[in-house]
């Protein structure tokens, strides 16, 4: 008798191993493992992340290896520069091919003072109406699950609650005897934040490890519409600093005010050269190479998107003119002042000239603009407004000869990629969206605003990116108090579901 069970329990996982499951079994299954799976998030957050102290990457690293292990998948620490990485990989009985998940695990510094909980890494249970937010009780969970309430922590959806929502769906699978339709590797970043400065590196080393026919990243947030969302690209990034000069100290401003001349004028007349007032890039060159056409604006403005409704969750009266809609000015580079410095403000303000002007640039690229040459064409157009280019603190000679100075220091860090909308992958994982959730209750999206340091796998291995959005578009990712909506990390698990058990071909 027992033999018999047994074989017809083989059975029973062999008629699902490598198959969708129906939508109701996917349903019942988020629904079981779903408060089991946020508890596992809120334990996870409890780990400070921040990717320049070593020992948050060890603690971290330390438990998605103890997670994944327990999942019967082999895990390997990898080295590049010294720095650590962690490599998950599981192999299945019939599966031709492997899928390379990128997760990422670190998060952005924080202060503590600015979030309105007891700490950042203590997750907070709330109800918010608009800016009111409520606390609730995690016990209430179990009993009054409500899809509106937010997780509010560091990482809580950049991007621990991705990931958790991966974990949690393999735990699933694993606990239920079935089988991916695939086999699996992962990746866990622990640097993302600081632009994974040594994973280029680690995927040259180690190619034949990375090995795939394809990428999924569990990282990114929807669109306005809040939709569950496929992502086909990102958008690079390079960073620059541009300090400009006056005298070699602060001045009183009473008594050096009409003679000494203040950086800060000088800084501020270049910045706004750089832009117009429709926040056109005056830069010449810097849109060039990029095309839109018609029939690509119409495969882009597929995305539902309600023009006042942006506007009026932005606090904004007018959009600026790079693109005809929102969609369209994703693609295209950008120019961002991301930060000023000068002087003190507020309770610290002092009356003087500050001796110096600091302004960091942040340009958003695509696949047609390099950041080399973004870069070159920056530091050519503020040659042209007759600054003097520094590479290091000026000399005496510099200071009395130009009347112009600054100083550039830039950084080149992800690199863009782009996936074919109407490609093998983008097929295989819009069937999986459509068969749970519906047809037209998803998003198939041709590129983030954002960057992803993934363009190393993609050149290196050869193979497809296609980015699984979760979090809410409203999650403040990035500043005080980030969150996390219950209802998307919901349907982040049916995500992974209906992924996970869709045979790719």
């Amino acid at each position: 008798m027992r033999i018999a069970l047994a074989f017809l329990l083989y059975l029973t996982v062999a008629s699902v191993s490598g198959q969708s499951l129906k939508k109701e079994r996917i349903d019942r299954l988020a629904d079981a493992y779903l408060v089991e799976g946020i508890n596992a998030l809120k334990d996870f957050l409890t780990l400070p992340n921040y990717g320049q102290i070593p020992d948050n990457i060890n603690g971290n690293l330390a438990w998605c290896e103890r997670n994944f292990q327990a999942l019967d998948f082999d895990t390997e620490v990898l080295l590049s520069n010294g720095v650590k990485h962690l490599l998950a990989e599981r192999k299945f009985k019939r599966a031709e091919r492997t899928v390379l998940f990128y997760l990422q695990i670190d998060g952005q510094p924080v202060d503590a003072s600015q979030w309105t909980q007891e700490s950042p890494y203590i997750a907070v249970l709330k109800e918010c109406r608009g800016n009111d937010c409520q606390v609730v009780s995690w016990n209430d969970l179990s009993r009054d699950f409500n899809p509106d309430w937010k997780i509010f922590a560091r990482s809580a959806s950049d991007s621990k609650g991705p990931a958790i929502a991966l974990i949690q769906a393999l735990k699933i699978l694993h606990e239920r005897r079935i089988d991916p339709g695939f086999n699996i590797k992962v990746i866990m970043d622990f640097q993302e934040e600081l632009g994974s400065p040594t994973l280029p590196a680690l995927v040259e080393t180690n190619r034949d490890k990375f090995s795939a026919d394809a990428m999924l990243i569990m990282d990114g947030t929807r669109p306005p519409g809040n939709l569950p969302t496929l992502m086909f690209g990102a958008r690079g990034i390079a960073t620059m600093k541009l300090t400009v000069y006056g005298a070699y100290k602060d001045l009183h401003s009473g008594q050096y005010g009409n003679y000494a001349p203040n950086p800060v004028f000088a800084l501020s007349r270049l910045l706004g050269s750089m832009k117009d007032e429709n926040g056109l890039v005056q830069i010449p060159g810097f849109y060039a190479g990029v095309a839109m056409n018609e029939s690509k604006k119409k495969v882009i403005n597929a995305v539902p998107e309600d023009r006042e409704q942006l506007l009026e969750i932005l606090g904004i009266a007018q959009p600026e003119s790079v693109g005809g809609t929102y969609q369209e000015a994703l693609q295209y580079p950008s120019l961002n002042v991301r930060g000023l410095r000068a002087a003190w403000v507020e309770d610290e303000v002092r009356t003087i000239i500050p001796a110096e002007a600091l302004a960091e640039i942040d340009m958003r690229l695509v696949p047609e603009t390099p950041a080399e040459r973004q870069i070159e064409l920056v530091k050519e157009f503020i040659a042209s407004q007759g600054y003097y280019i520094l590479k290091s603190e000026p000399t005496h000679k510099e200071r009395r000869t130009h009347t112009k100075l600054i100083k550039i220091a830039s950084r080149v860090g992800s690199k863009p990629f782009r996936t074919d909308l109407n490609s093998q992958l983008g097929n295989w994982l819009g069937s999986a969206m459509e068969h749970v959730f519906g047809k037209g209750n998803y998003i198939r999206m041709q590129s983030t605003g954002g960057s992803q340091p993934i363009a190393p796998f993609i050149s290196v291995l050869g193979i497809p990116a296609i980015s699984v959005r979760i979090p809410n578009p409203d999650n403040n990712i990035h500043a005080p108090d980030e969150n996390l909506r219950l209802g998307n990390f919901h349907e982040g698990l049916k995500m992974c579901l209906g992924i996970l058990t869709q045979k790719y071909e």
